[in-house]
């Protein structure tokens, strides 16, 4: 039976294989790359990326990358292209071919297509004596010395140095347009990520209902409020302002403290200084503010008056957390 370091050993073989592979795009950048990103930023129109097989993969992987990151994108199959969907492709797009060898058949029949719209191509490959290499306006070098596949064969180092490149370009791009966290919100505005981003308090506290009760509210009534909303709390006001809060702690001490509840009201045993936030703050940060005081909920405010409670299990529910 093979041993565990053995396949341990084979699986560190390739990936010290691909990180050296990918230390050494860095020095295969040149100024066809900073033209490529120039093309790109002048360009009215979108990207389009294209590949074939394992390249194609990379290629669609490219595109949501770009997509996400403000650079509008489209990805189109090579084999496809030749076959109907050449119509992708407008005026004013910067066309990305990707072929490690740059000479594939449909790469072939591809490009002079391309190149008779006009537009600007660039091409990524890793044989700069390729028929890509020598067709594109501008050359994205992806050579790599070895595939970390032990026959040579199966695409591995090269097409993870597709993807890095394509990752460089992306990013490039990102910091020249000055894309900001607030505007990787818009494009993600599903899943944890995107709600970090742009998800407030005020859009979890309106969805829970409101405890509140006033000073002299007797605690009886208290404790059925906090179990009623079942936040594990409850505001406690004087009138319409924020004086108090009660938590499910705070119960527990009253019932250690005293033998006799009756006749104790809300003012006898809430915390005077109430842990708050502003309705429109970050959720995120609210979080940060449980983490950092140890607690569970947070009274939400809204300019002065009291709206509602957010609760650590909401931005759990959230994927937050």
């Amino acid at each position: 039976m093979t041993s565990s370091n053995a396949i341990l050993d084979l699986a560190k073989r390739t990936i010290e294989k691909e990180r050296d592979a990918i230390g050494h795009l860095t020095t295969l950048l040149d100024e066809d790359f900073s033209k490529a990103v120039k093309s790109i930023l002048n360009s009215k129109g979108r990207v389009i990326v294209s590949g074939i097989g394992k390249s194609a993969i990379i290629a669609s992987k490219i595109v949501a990358t770009l997509n996400s990151t403000g650079t509008p994108a489209i990805f189109m199959h090579a084999g496809d292209a030749i076959h109907g969907d050449l119509g992708t492709i407008q005026d004013d797009d910067v066309v990305i071919c990707i072929s490690k060898s740059g000479s594939t058949p449909e790469i072939k029949m591809l490009v002079p297509l391309i190149k008779r719209g006009n537009n600007i191509l660039i091409g990524m490959t890793g044989n700069l004596d390729s028929f890509l290499a020598k067709q594109a306006n501008f050359v994205l070098n992806t050579y790599v010395e070895t595939e970390a596949c032990p026959n040579g064969l199966a695409p591995t180092t090269s097409t993870t140095a597709q993807l890095v490149i394509g990752d460089a370009l992306a990013i490039v791009l990102l910091e020249l347009r000055g894309f900001s966290s607030a505007d990787f919100a818009k494009y993600h505005p599903g899943g944890a990520l995107g709600k970090r981003l742009y998800l407030r308090v005020s859009d979890i506290a309106k969805n829970n209902q409101k405890p509140a009760v006033q000073l002299n509210t007797e605690v009886k009534q208290v404790i059925i409020e906090i179990s009623k909303k079942m936040l594990g709390v409850t505001a406690v006001l004087d009138g319409n302002k924020v004086v108090g809060i009660v938590t499910d702690g705070d119960i527990r001490r009253m019932l250690n403290n005293h033998d006799n509840i009756k006749g104790l009201t809300a003012a006898d045993i809430m915390s005077t200084e109430p842990k708050t936030v502003e309705m429109d703050m970050l959720a995120i940060k609210a979080l940060e503010m449980m983490q950092n005081k140890g607690i569970s909920q947070l009274l939400a405010m809204d300019k002065g008056e009291y709206g509602g409670v957010i609760h650590l299990h909401n931005l759990i529910n959230e994927g937050i957390l």
